[in-house]
């Protein structure tokens, strides 16, 4: 057998998706999550311009072999856009496989580790009373962990906090379809530095100490401001600080560990195992935050969280809604099957996504599972994505009091 065809699929149902899909001689189909937020067009050119005519005829089942000849073959390697690409195809022929076997994917990754996988909620809020609503909306849903962001007196609209008012549904979405054009926001890192432990201690005294807590710095500080405030904030035990310096720099982070035990996540803008490397063998991270979908797929993924478990550092592997249904099973099935699992971002995909792309996957008490469907257990409805025509967004840019371009 061998690959028959290869298409690209691009839709926007309520936000942009890129899908690969990858059909057999016989007529088995597999897909894969290309989605790249504000760059999807890059990445839907690469596949169907450059990648796509080199699958068609070779062995389906050479999985590995495929990842090096996109990989290596290309010369020019890394970056967002080819491993978006890569990943695309890794996790399509991936899913081809577990077909053929008649089995959920984990078990060709060596079987359930655990039961369920626990997941994290989005909890924001404007001010604080919307952002303990929104805490105590996700603790009756059943959650056990909530990532925290909130407003900052003086600051408009920022980073991962919802316009849209009080509730238990994190309907944040960062891409504007706003023209050719990304919007600006506005930033000042001081008043952040001094507004945020003051929220996290409200959180402890009115939720307790049972609720896991979690932070995005989103890579607006530097390494000296990092480390203040991962030491302001030990007093409340954070499950993790995410993303405290920009990504970059490795070595900023050994400041960061010589001032805090707060522990660290880190990689959503990372690409490769080599963006990791000085990180991991220094345990300078106690997290992976990287995608399925941004990594290379599932066997470069797997390969980097086995590197990570020799160091003691576990899984947190990014899922925003501008990961598919497929990246985010691609991560569910590697989450249940790896050991040195830590958390899984989870945020749900609207309706309109649900009816493009039919899940497997279940939602209980705070737990995920991928669902026991063979292969990857997310189907893409074309004819339902075909109703749904892509329209250009980009993620914000940010800048300070002053006009300066910021990290976003």
């Amino acid at each position: 057998m061998s690959i028959e065809s290869v298409d690209v699929v691009i839709t926007s149902p309520g936000r942009n998706f890129v899908t690969l899909k990858v059909v057999t001689s016989d007529g088995i189909v597999g897909w894969g999550d290309a989605t790249l937020n504000g760059r999807e067009l890059s990445v839907a050119s690469y596949l169907s311009d450059h990648v796509a005519s080199m699958l068609v005829g070779r062995d389906e089942d050479r999985i590995e072999d495929t990842w090096q000849y996109l990989y290596r073959g290309a010369y020019w390697r890394r970056g967002p856009v080819t491993m978006a690409a890569i990943a695309a195809v890794d996790m399509a022929l991936w899913d081809i496989k577990a077909k053929k076997a008649g089995m959920p994917l984990y078990q060709l990754l060596g079987g359930a580790s655990r039961d369920g996988v626990r997941v994290y909620a989005h909890a924001s809020g404007t001010d604080f009373e919307a952002l303990a609503n929104a805490i105590t909306g996700y603790r009756e849903l059943g959650f056990t962990a909530v990532r925290v962001q909130t407003g900052v007196p003086g600051l408009g609209q920022i980073y991962g906090v919802s316009a849209a008012g009080p509730g238990v549904r994190y309907d944040y979405e960062p891409a504007k379809r706003s023209g050719d054009r990304p919007a600006e926001e506005t930033w000042d890192t001081r008043q952040y530095l001094n507004h945020m432990p003051g929220v996290f201690a409200k959180i402890r005294e009115e939720f307790g100490t049972d609720l896991r807590l979690l932070h995005d710095g989103h890579h607006r500080m530097s390494p000296i401001e990092a480390a203040r405030f991962a030491k302001d904030v030990e007093p409340y035990d954070l499950f993790w600080l995410e993303d405290c310096t920009p990504g970059e720099d490795q070595a900023a982070l050994r400041l960061v560990r010589q001032h805090s035990t707060t522990p660290l996540a880190i990689g959503e803008v990372f690409n490769t195992v080599f963006d990791y490397q000085t990180l991991i063998t220094e345990r300078l991270i106690d997290y992976v935050r990287s995608a399925v979908t941004h990594t290379g797929g599932i066997t470069a993924m797997k390969k980097l969280l086995d590197f990570a478990a020799i160091y003691g550092i576990r899984s947190g592997i990014h899922g925003p809604t501008d990961i598919s249904p497929i990246g985010m099973a691609a991560a569910l099935h590697l989450d249940l099957a790896i050991h040195n699992f830590g958390i899984q971002e989870y945020m749900p995909h609207n309706e309109q996504t649900l009816e493009v792309f039919r899940t497997s996957f279940t939602f209980d008490r705070g737990f995920l599972h991928p669902g026991d469907q063979p292969g990857l257990g997310v189907e893409l409805d074309e004819e339902a994505a075909s109703a749904h025509e892509y329209t250009k967004a980009y993620l914000p840019v940010n800048r300070l009091l002053d006009g300066t371009v910021h990290d976003w």
